[in-house]
Parts: structure tokens; C-alpha cells; sequence
């Protein structure tokens, strides 16, 4: 009922109007038929033959549907649609007319001229409003021609209109749309470009029985907005029950781009297993934070770092270094930036930030005033299998940087973190705890005004979110090549779930993040930004997600294969510390956790020896540094220190 009073004013309005229109037509023809004996005309006779008129219009469009086309759509179809429906109400009332008076109360040529102005009165105000919505009149002169293979959209916005529209415009175009489902049932029983509006999602897999009943058998579902997760989860079963497959729209301007002779429909991006909405971005802000300074990013041809590279571009800073210890990564991003930005000042710099002396010299050379610190080693099994190497960049490796931003005063160091450091269970996630850990401090130092040698006004702004899709290590790739080589795809624990997040948005929110951490107060010195990674997703449903998209069956086509917990993995993530009570920002996809606070002095010599032991070799020392700098760090059982089990033996 609710969806009914949502929907009834709207077309009960079209309704009305088109019966006003009619009315006035029959008025106006009878007075150009007439001229100025036409007040003298209008006897009780005429007064009966104009509610005859005005009545028999009203069934013959409610019997056509005229009101059902929604006037934001309107084109040649809908045209068309008014001449039928003029034209019939002509003929019977003329029939009507004829049997009562023989024509004798009206004019006969008066119809005639009634059906040129019934026409223009019920057509004009649609392409007016069609023309003052698209500000033109490109989208009217449109009719569907023979289309082949039937398909149902899902969505009846801009970008269903927009295909439909194409479709009838290609006479060689390969679909026929049977039909669009209104996700929000607000438009149930209207029309686009006289395809019908059919239902919601919940009436999906009815929709298409009755369809394939009618001899009409669809045989894709395409999409034409992004669904929610709920929403594609109806669909993917929808699709699982009939048999069908899935597809989503390209880009309008592709299909508007002439530059394909045939359309070729996108598969659904794993990003919309997510089902997360678009967050509302500060972009002022984010270009006050960039635009005409020096930037530097570490880790620049990371799946993260490279990211930054590109948006960081886009907001047109006075200088951009980037710096990674890959050379073909390094190459790949430098290639990329100089066929983007070829006129942006920029500098490819091979250097290691695990070499102190090395990340001295390159941030004294190109003096920054924004670092970016994205280079990191972070998948968890390899850094459980070489515990060294991961303290050895991620802790010791971001000392460096963040000392070296206060040698040269740059004005902020972003450190890029991890949900992997909220009470670790590997050792990729407890140093990256400690790396939060040594920039908070030195945060609340530089707030504090504690750096005797002026340098403390370089602010240091954690940021701390979950798994990026599609980025090195991460599980998607992993699935995309197990589907790729027939399967199966291998799943740890069935109960497993993470937070995902797109590479696009994460770096959009750590420029947010960025830009409220340079400028926040003095009280919020040390805090750690958190993104809202919304919910989390079991792994085994992206597993299976992923397996129906690409067209199979789990466990029927691709099998699924548990394999267990590796080292150092948890069931499930977290994005704060029970210590770290969250606080709202100005911007409502980001938090604040509070910090754990912790000596400096002590933490500074604690990572001199810390770094001894990892350059030495001394694997066990290094462990158990690691766990009394992160208490809450609960080792795997690789790395766990192992009791002393050798038995005293007494002499002979």
C-alpha cells in the first residue's frame, strides 16, 4: 500500500492532465470552426457532446495506457502513442456522435480540427518538458526497430532510458528489452519508450516466468546502477533459478560515443559484491591539501601507492616524487603519470626506505612538504615466514621516513595502515601497530611543541582501513586465477569474513583523512583516522559471488575447497582497539580512535635495538621485542618463542 501512494498521484496527474487537454481541444476546435458565432453555439446539445468526448478520451487512454509513459522519457514512441490515441477517440465518438444526432450538434469539420489540436495539446507539453529536463531536442525523433536477444534491466532510471534509447536507434543492435524492474517500485505499471515498467526486485523471478509463459523468453538480466548487496544477491539467485546470465550497462558516453559499431556489455565488477555507496567527498579540501605543494609517496607503484600517484596528480601539486624499491613498478607508474600529466613536474626515485642514510638524502633533495608513506610488505603469510624483513620496512622503514620528514620539516607524513593492527595475530599486523604507534607519538610531540629544534610542526596522520580489492595479495586476484584455470577455488575457513573496500575509494578517503588531519586541533594529536569499511563479508560468499558471476555453479561447475587457517591469519578483522574509543569526524565515512598513548624516549631506544636484532639476524630477540612493544600481539605458532624443554642430565 505503501508503494501505491507513492506512485498513484503521478500518473493520476498525466490521467488528469490528458483529460484537460482533451476537454479544452474540443472547446478551442469548435471556436476556430466557428469564429465569433461560437458563444451563441454552445447549447445544452454541445455542452453533452463535449462530456461525451471528454469521456470517451478518458477510456480510450486508459484503455492505451497513454498515462503510464513517464514524461522525463518522452520520444517518437510516445508520439506515436498520442496519434493512436487521438485518432481511436475521434473515430468513437464520431461513431457515438453519429448514432444519437447523426452529427447535427456538432460541426462535422470541427473533428477534423480536433484532432490536430488534440494531438498538439497532449504531445506539446511532453517534449516540453522532455526538452527543459535534457536541453535539447536530441533524444525526441527515436522508434525501436528489430532487436534480437531478449533481455530484462534492472533499473528504471537515466541509464535504463538511455540503453533502451540506443537500442531503437541501432537497427543492428543485439538486444531486445522485454522489460525494466523498478528496484524501488515507484514506477510499477508505466513505460519507457513503451517498454514496460513490469515490477520490483521481489517479484523478479515472476516477472520472468510470465514472460517466458508469453513466448518472450529473456535470456540476460543487465543492470543498470549499481545494486546494493542485498539487491544482487535476489538477482544472482533470480539468475541461478532461470538459468540466466548477468551483465551491467558500459558508460553512457561509451554508448553515446559512436566509436563502437556493436554494444558489448560489461561483466558485474566485483566491487558491486560490496554494495557499499558512494561516500560524499570534501574534493575542496583535498586540493587545499595538494595543490602547489611538493608531494612525496613511498611505495608508489603499489596498488595503493599508484593510486595515489593518479589522484594525487589530478589535484595539481607543485611537484610529485615517487619513490619505491621495484624498478618495473617504479617504470610502470612513471610511464603512467607522464602519458596522464604530461605537464606535471615529477620524479621517479629508486630508493629503499629501509635505508636510513638513502631516505635522508632523496627527502633533503626534493624537500616535501606532503609525504604520503605507502610502502609496506603486507601479505600476512609471507611476512610470517620472514618475520625480520617485515620489521625491517614496516617498522624500521617508517622510522625513517617519519624522522626524515622532521629533519627536512616537511608539513605532514600520512602513514598508510592496516585492520590487520588491531590486537594482531601476525607479524605483518603488530608492526604495523608498532609503525602507528612510533607516528602517534611523534604527533603528539609535534603538537605538544616538544622538538627543541623547531621541527615539531610536521603533523603525522595515521589511516587505518581493511582489504582493498583487487590490490598485490589480497583474495580476489587469487579467486580471478583459480576461475581462470577451471578451479577450485580455495577458501581458508568457511567462517572466515574481511572488510573490503576499492582501491578508487580508499585512496579517496585517505586524502579525506588527510586534509582533516593537517588541520584538526591541537587536542586531537595522535588520533588515528579509521574508514567506515561498512560491513564485513564472508569470504566463502565472495568465493561463490564470484564463481556465478563468471557464468558457473559453485560446487557444481567449480568446486570450493577449504584449507584451513594459515599462520598468522584471524577468522575475523577489526577496524578499532576495545582501548581506542571511535570518535565522529566532520565527514561521516571517517572515525577517529583514540590513542594508546607510550613513552617516546623509551619506544625510540626500544626500535635502535629493534633494529640491531633484525640486521643481525637475531630472529628470536626480534620476536620477543615485538611482543613487549605490542603487548596485545598474540604470535602464531611459527613464531611463538618455544619453551625450554631440555632435561638437566645427571653425571654418570
Amino acid at each position: 500500500m505503501k508503494t501505491m501512494r507513492h506512485r498513484l498521484p503521478r500518473q493520476t496527474i498525466a490521467f488528469l492532465h490528458d483529460l484537460t487537454m482533451a476537454a479544452l481541444s474540443f472547446v478551442v476546435a469548435i471556436a476556430l470552426r466557428l469564429g465569433a458565432d461560437t458563444y451563441g453555439y454552445f447549447t445544452p446539445d454541445l455542452l453533452l457532446a463535449l462530456a461525451v468526448f471528454t469521456l470517451v478520451c478518458g477510456l480510450v487512454f486508459h484503455f492505451l495506457g497513454l498515462y503510464r509513459g513517464i514524461w522525463r522519457y518522452a520520444s517518437l514512441n510516445d508520439l506515436i502513442a498520442i496519434l493512436r490515441a487521438a485518432t481511436l477517440a475521434i473515430l468513437v465518438f464520431l461513431a457515438i456522435t453519429f448514432m444519437i444526432t447523426r452529427l447535427e450538434s456538432v460541426p462535422r469539420t470541427s473533428l477534423i480540427i480536433n484532432w490536430f489540436i488534440l494531438v498538439s495539446m497532449l504531445g506539446a507539453p511532453r517534449v516540453l518538458y522532455r526538452v527543459f529536463k535534457d536541453r535539447g531536442f536530441d533524444h525526441l525523433f527515436e522508434r525501436e526497430s528489430h532487436i534480437r536477444t531478449p533481455v530484462v534491466l534492472l533499473g528504471a532510471g537515466d541509464a535504463a532510458e538511455g540503453f533502451i534509447r540506443e537500442m531503437a536507434r541501432d537497427r543492428q543492435a543485439p538486444y531486445e528489452v522485454l522489460a525494466v524492474i523498478d528496484e524501488k517500485g515507484t514506477r510499477v505499471g508505466r513505460s519507457i519508450h513503451g517498454v514496460p515498467i513490469q515490477g520490483d526486485l521481489d517479484r523478479l523471478v515472476s516477472i520472468l516466468s510470465k514472460l517466458k509463459q508469453g513466448g518472450r523468453d529473456p535470456q540476460r538480466l543487465i543492470l543498470t546502477k549499481k545494486p546494493t548487496r542485498d539487491e544482487l544477491e535476489m538477482i544472482l539467485d533470480a539468475a541461478d533459478t532461470k538459468g540466466m546470465s548477468i551483465a551491467r550497462l558500459p558508460r553512457l558516453t561509451e554508448l553515446r560515443s559512436g566509436e563502437d559499431q556493436r554494444l558489448e556489455l560489461r561483466p558485474v565488477a566485483i566491487e558491486d559484491l560490496l554494495g557499499r555507496s558512494e561516500a560524499k567527498l570534501d574534493r575542496a579540501a583535498m586540493r587545499r591539501l595538494i595543490e602547489g605543494r611538493r608531494v612525496l609517496i613511498t611505495g608508489a607503484g603499489g596498488s595503493i601507492g599508484s593510486e595515489l600517484v593518479r589522484q594525487i596528480a589530478d589535484f595539481s601539486p607543485a611537484h610529485l616524487s615517487l619513490v619505491d624499491n621495484s624498478e618495473y613498478q617504479l617504470y610502470t607508474v612513471g610511464v603512467e603519470l607522464g602519458e596522464r600529466q604530461p605537464e606535471l613536474s615529477a620524479r621517479s626515485i629508486l630508493a629503499d626506505v629501509r635505508d636510513r642514510t638513502r631516505i635522508e638524502q632523496v627527502l633533503e633533495a626534493e624537500a616535501p612538504e606532503v609525504v604520503f608513506h605507502a610502502a609496506a610488505l603486507k601479505h600476512v603469510p609471507m611476512v610470517e615466514a620472514c618475520p625480520l624483513e617485515g620489521i625491517r620496512t614496516n617498522v624500521i622503514g617508517v622510522r625513517n621516513v617519519a624522522d626524515a620528514c622532521r629533519r627536512v620539516r616537511a608539513a605532514a607524513m600520512v602513514l598508510i595502515s592496516t585492520d590487520k593492527a588491531i590486537n594482531p595475530a601476525s607479524m605483518m599486523g603488530a608492526t604495523k601497530r608498532l609503525a602507528e604507534s612510533y607516528c602517534q607519538s611523534l604527533d603528539i610531540a609535534a603538537r605538544g611543541g616538544a622538538d627543541r629544534q623547531g621541527a615539531a610542526a610536521t603533523r603525522f596522520v595515521t589511516v587505518r582501513f581493511g582489504n582493498v580489492l583487487g590490490s598485490t595479495g589480497s583474495v580476489v586476484p587469487l579467486f580471478q586465477r583459480q576461475l581462470a584455470k577451471g578451479g577450485p577455488v580455495t577458501v581458508t575457513d568457511e567462517r572466515m569474513s574481511r572488510y573490503f573496500m576499492t582501491v578508487r575509494e580508499a585512496v579517496e578517503l585517505v586524502l579525506q583523512a588527510s586534509a582533516l588531519g593537517v588541520s584538526s586541533p591541537r587536542e586531537e594529536a595522535g588520533k588515528i583516522f579509521v574508514l567506515d569499511m561498512g560491513e564485513p563479508v564472508r569470504i566463502i560468499d565472495l568465493a561463490r559471488h564470484m564463481i556465478r558471476l563468471s557464468g558457473m555453479q559453485p560446487e557444481k561447475d567449480i568446486e570450493i575447497e577449504i584449507t584451513g587457517l594459515r599462520p598468522g591469519e584471524k577468522l575475523h578483522e577489526e577496524i578499532f582497539h576495545a582501548g581506542e574509543p571511535l570518535l565522529p569526524t566532520s565527514h561521516p565515512s571517517l572515525m577517529l580512535a583514540a590513542p594508546r598513548t607510550v613513552n617516546q624516549q623509551l619506544l625510540r631506544r626500544s626500535l635502535d635495538d629493534l633494529a640491531v636484532q633484525a640486521a643481525e639476524g637475531r630472529r628470536a630477540e626480534a620476536i620477543a621485542s615485538i611482543m613487549r612493544l605490542v603487548p596485545e600481539y598474540r604470535p602464531s605458532e611459527s613464531l611463538a618463542p618455544k619453551p625450554d624443554t631440555r632435561r638437566s642430565q645427571s653425571p654418570a
